[in-house]
């Protein structure tokens, strides 16, 4: 029963219907995860085929299956290439990437995920990494701190945010979810308290985990390791990665910039699968509350 609810996966038959998976073909779940998504992807692939699997949190880890036709990898995605060089695998037929947090990480509070639960600023996903939430609230300047909140959270009070904590951390130090709220919550407007607090919350994790400069890492890749005629399906959870994301499906670079020939037609590396992001039904959310801000992009190698 704990497996079933460590995550469940979002959007899983149309990311299924988006990697328009070959038997015998060679896939990348680079977000493992509680293994959702990579189960679904094994049942259509024969023996022929095969699935790599990644993720940097050893609880993830941990909860693998054995399978000939499966491998797990402890890493971050932003090393996709190289880890492909380790394996011998000159090219794949499709590479999954779920951007969401773990139901297992949000309702840890040893993980200091969440501002429902009390327990230390931590938020790595990998536990070996030298820096967490409460030493990056210790170390970084005010206007570090407002441009994380602002660029990260996009939050319009980052700058009041800011000067909070930094006149708060000089009397007692700020390493623990219930006093991050003590310094934070009159500073947040009360009629959108929870949204704000996710907020703030998701600007720290993303910086904690360098998400953004992850993600870029992994698209610039991607048209490495893709084969042409190969796959690349992402589901994103807030604007920051959606933006990316859409930029570099419909152009091929992370800037969005269209480039074109001498007749005027569009050059780029991918085509899109569909215009428009897929989005979660309303079954799915009511079911899966969490999946409501999720959407599905997918693109094409050509």
């Amino acid at each position: 029963m704990e497996d079933q609810v460590y995550h469940i996966p979002a959007l899983l038959p149309e990311v299924i219907e988006a990697l328009d998976i070959s038997s015998d073909g060679v896939y990348v779940d680079v977000t493992f995860g509680g293994g959702g998504h990579s189960h679904a992807i094994m049942e259509h692939l024969s023996g022929d085929g095969h699935l790599y699997a990644m993720d940097q949190d050893m609880d993830a880890i941990s909860r693998a299956f054995k399978d000939p036709r499966f491998t797990i990898i402890h890493g971050n995605f932003r090393f996709l290439k190289n880890f492909m060089r380790y394996y011998h695998v000159d090219g794949v037929d499709g590479i999954l990437a779920d951007l969401g947090v773990s139901f297992h990480h949000f309702d840890d509070p040893d993980r200091g995920f969440s501002f429902r639960w009390e327990g230390r600023l931590d938020m790595r996903m990998n536990r070996k990494a030298t820096r967490d939430a409460a030493q990056i609230l210790a170390d970084y300047s005010e206007e570090q701190l407002a441009d994380m909140f602002y660029l990260l959270g996009e939050l319009r009070n980052a700058r009041r945010l800011a000067s909070a904590i930094v006149k708060a951390r000089t009397s007692h130090p700020i390493e623990t979810v219930d006093r991050l709220l003590d310094v934070i919550k009159p500073h947040i407007n009360p009629k959108q308290e929870k949204k704000e607090l996710a907020q703030v919350f998701q600007a720290l994790r993303i910086e904690v985990n360098n998400e953004i400069e992850a993600l870029k890492s992994l698209l610039t890749q991607s048209l490495q390791v893709l084969k042409p005629g190969g796959r690349l399906a992402v589901i994103t959870y807030h604007s920051l990665e959606d933006r990316l994301v859409k930029n570099f499906m419909k152009t091929g670079n992370l800037e969005g910039r269209l480039e074109k020939d001498f007749y005027g037609r569009v050059l780029s590396p991918m085509e899109l699968v569909n215009s428009k992001p897929i989005t979660a039904s309303e079954a799915e959310v009511e079911r899966n509350p969490r999946s409501r801000s999720a959407k599905l992009r997918t693109a094409i190698r050509l």
